[in-house]
C-alpha cells in the first residue's frame, strides 16, 4: 500500500522577531488535533550553533528537552504543551548540524570528489530533514526559525521554495506570520512593513499563501484588501492575529479569524471534522473566573530574561489553573539577595530552578534556607535540588566546606561528577574532559518512588519517568547521613546509584528533584509536582 504524502505547511516570519511564530505553529497544529488529524511539528534554527545546550540562556532562552535526549529551542515547549505530542530529536535542526553533517559526508567521500555548496548539498540536507521519520502524519508544521531578510535563512528559505516544486501546490502551503504596527499619532495601522517583507519572500521565489498579521487591533477591510491587492494573496487569505491576554485564548481567537478554515480550504478538504475546542474554552474560563492568588518567589541568575525559565512559567500557570487560582510570579535575582532576606517577606512559596556554575549559587542557598527554616514551601529543581543538599549539609550537618566539585575543590563534596551508571541500553560513562555539549544526562531516565513518602503521594505511583539535563550527581555514599538528620532521599534510579528526588520529614512541603517536572506539564494535564505545590503555597498564603 503506497504511502500518502502529508500536507506540509511552512510557517516564516517577517518584519521583526519575535512575533509568535512558534506560538502560532502549535496553536494551529493544536486546532486540526482537534478537527480529528495527526500531526507533527518541526523547527528549523538558521543559527551555527549545532544545538542550543551551550547556548547563554540570556541570548537564546531556555533549552528545551526532549524524551530522547535531545536539547532543542524553546518553541518545542510550545509544541508540546499545546498538541500533547511529544517531540523527538528528529523535530528539531540548526544551520550548525546540517552544515556538519554535510562536512562529514565530505571527508568521508560521500560526495565523490564534487564541489560542496549550499545549492545543492546544502539544500538537500536540509529537505532529506524536513522530510525524514515521517509515519502516518496528515499535516506536518515547518517553523523556519529568524526573520525574512537574515542572511542565516537563506538556505533553509530556498530548501522549502525546492520542496514546493518537488512535492507540488497540493502537499505545501506557505504562511507568512508579519506586524502591522498601530502608529498612535496617525491612528490607523501601517500595512507597509507586511508589504515590504512579502516583497522580501518574493525575491526568494516563495509567494505565500496565508498571511497571519500580528495586530493591536481590529484590522479593518479596506485595510485587508489592500494587503492582499499588494501581497497577491486573497483577502480570506489575510488572517488576523490580534493580542490576547492569554496564550492560551489563541486557539480559540486563531479559528475565529478563519486561520484554520482558510488551510482546509486551501488543501480542498471540505469534508473535514469541525474543531472541539472546548478543552481550551475551559481552559480560559478557569483562568477568568480564579479568585485567589498566591505568590511564587523564582530565584535564580537569568530573572532579568525570564524566556529562560518559559517551561516553568507554563508549568505553574498549569497549577494555577488546576487549583482555580491566579499565580502572581515574584523574580528573584540570586545575586542579588542579601542577608536581611526582605525579598521573601510576601512570598507564599520558593522555587529554585535549574541552571549552572557557582555564580549566584550563595544567594540561593540562602533562599533555600529561608524556606526550610520558616516552613515556607519549596520545589528545588536540578541544581535546585542540588543546592539544598548543600545548604542542608553546611546548616544542619554542620559541615561548613560542603560544596559541588562544580564550583570548587573540597573536602565534603556533597554533588560531584559520577563517572558511570547503568541505563537500559547499558553503561553511560563521562569524565572531566568530556564536551559540554551532550555529553550530560539528558533525555527521559526511570525513577523509583518510595512508597508513602510525600512524592509518591503527589504522583501516585512508584516508577515514574521525567526528563534530566545535568552532569553532577549527589553523592549516594552519604544519603544514609542524611536520612539519619532529617533529610530522606525518596527517589531513587533502578540501580539505586542516582538519588532523584528528596524531601525533609518534619517540613510541610520541601522536595527536590534532580529532573525537570516543567518539561511534561501541559495545561489540559498540569504536572502533579507543580499542581501540589501551588496548592501547599495557597494554603501558606491563607495562614498569613
Amino acid at each position: 500500500m503506497k504511502k500518502t504524502t502529508p500536507k506540509f505547511i511552512f510557517i516564516t516570519g517577517g518584519v521583526v522577531s519575535s512575533l509568535g511564530k512558534g506560538l502560532a505553529s502549535a496553536s494551529l497544529a493544536s486546532i486540526f488535533i482537534s478537527r480529528g488529524f495527526k500531526v507533527r511539528l518541526r523547527k528549523l534554527d538558521p543559527y551555527l550553533n549545532v544545538d542550543p545546550g551551550t547556548m547563554s540562556p540570556y541570548q537564546h532562552g531556555e533549552c528545551f528537552v526532549t524524551d530522547d535526549g535531545a536539547e532543542t529551542d524553546l518553541d518545542l515547549g510550545h509544541y508540546e504543551r499545546f498538541t500533547g505530542v511529544n517531540s523527538k530529536k528528529s523535530d528539531n535542526v540548526t544551520t550548525g548540524k546540517i552544515y556538519s553533517q554535510v562536512l562529514k559526508k565530505e571527508r568521508r567521500g560521500d560526495y565523490l570528489g564534487a564541489t560542496i555548496q549550499v545549492i545543492p548539498h546544502v539544500t538537500d540536507a536540509i529537505k532529506k530533514f524536513i522530510k525524514s521519520d515521517i509515519n502516518d502524519e496528515d499535516f506536518m508544521f515547518c517553523e523556519i526559525g529568524g526573520t525574512v531578510g537574515d542572511i542565516e535563512s537563506l538556505p533553509f528559505i530556498e530548501a522549502i521554495r525546492q520542496l514546493r516544486n518537488e512535492l507540488g501546490r497540493e502537499n505545501t502551503c506557505f504562511v507568512h506570520v508579519t506586524l502591522l504596527p498601530y502608529i498612535n499619532a496617525a491612528k490607523e495601522l501601517k500595512t507597509k512593513p507586511t508589504q515590504h517583507s512579502v516583497k522580501e519572500l518574493q525575491g526568494m521565489g516563495i509567494q505565500p499563501d496565508i498571511l497571519l498579521c500580528r495586530t493591536e487591533t481590529k484590522i479593518p477591510n479596506d485595510q485587508k484588501s489592500k494587503i492582499a491587492q499588494f501581497c497577491n494573496v486573497r483577502e480570506e487569505a489575510v488572517i488576523e492575529a490580534i493580542d490576547v491576554n492569554s496564550i492560551y485564548e489563541v486557539p480559540i481567537a486563531y479559528h475565529e479569524s478563519g486561520f484554520d478554515k482558510e488551510i482546509i480550504n486551501y488543501f480542498n478538504l471540505k469534508s473535514a471534522n469541525p474543531p472541539d475546542l472546548s478543552i481550551w474554552k475551559s481552559i480560559v474560563s478557569v483562568q477568568k473566573l480564579s479568585d485567589g492568588i498566591v505568590n511564587i518567589g523564582i530565584v535564580g541568575k537569568y530573572t532579568s530574561i525570564i524566556d529562560s525559565y518559559k517551561s516553568l512559567i507554563e508549568a505553574i500557570t498549569h497549577g494555577g489553573i488546576a487549583n482555580k487560582t491566579k499565580v502572581n510570579l515574584i523574580w528573584i535575582d540570586s545575586e542579588n539577595i542579601d542577608k536581611n532576606l526582605n525579598c521573601f517577606k510576601n512570598v507564599n512559596g520558593i522555587i529554585v530552578p535549574g541552571g549552572f556554575g557557582e555564580r549566584g549559587s550563595e544567594g540561593k542557598i540562602l533562599a533555600i534556607n529561608y524556606a526550610r527554616s520558616n516552613k515556607i514551601p519549596f520545589l528545588g529543581i536540578c541544581l535546585g535540588m542540588q543546592l539544598s543538599v548543600i545548604e542542608f549539609a553546611r546548616n544542619v550537618m554542620e559541615h561548613k566546606e560542603a560544596s559541588s566539585t562544580e564550583f570548587k575543590t573540597t573536602n565534603f563534596p556533597v554533588i560531584s561528577l559520577l563517572t558511570e551508571w547503568k541505563t537500559k541500553i547499558g553503561k553511560e560513562k563521562r569524565d572531566l574532559l568530556s564536551e559540554y555539549g551532550g555529553t550530560m544526562r539528558l533525555g527521559s531516565y526511570e525513577c523509583h518512588l518510595i512508597k508513602n513518602s510525600k512524592i509518591f503521594n503527589i504522583y501516585k505511583k512508584s516508577i515514574i519517568y521525567e526528563r534530566h539535563r545535568h552532569r553532577y550527581e549527589v553523592n549516594v555514599n552519604l544519603c544514609e547521613n542524611f536520612k539519619n538528620k532529617g533529610l530522606i532521599f525518596t527517589g531513587m534510579s533502578p540501580d539505586k546509584v542516582l538519588p532523584e528526588t528528596l524531601e525533609l520529614i518534619d517540613h510541610p512541603w520541601f522536595i527536590g528533584v534532580q529532573f525537570h517536572p516543567e518539561l511534561k506539564s501541559r495545561p489540559f494535564e498540569p504536572h502533579p509536582l507543580f499542581v501540589s505545590f501551588v496548592n501547599a503555597s495557597l494554603n501558606q498564603s491563607r495562614l498569613l
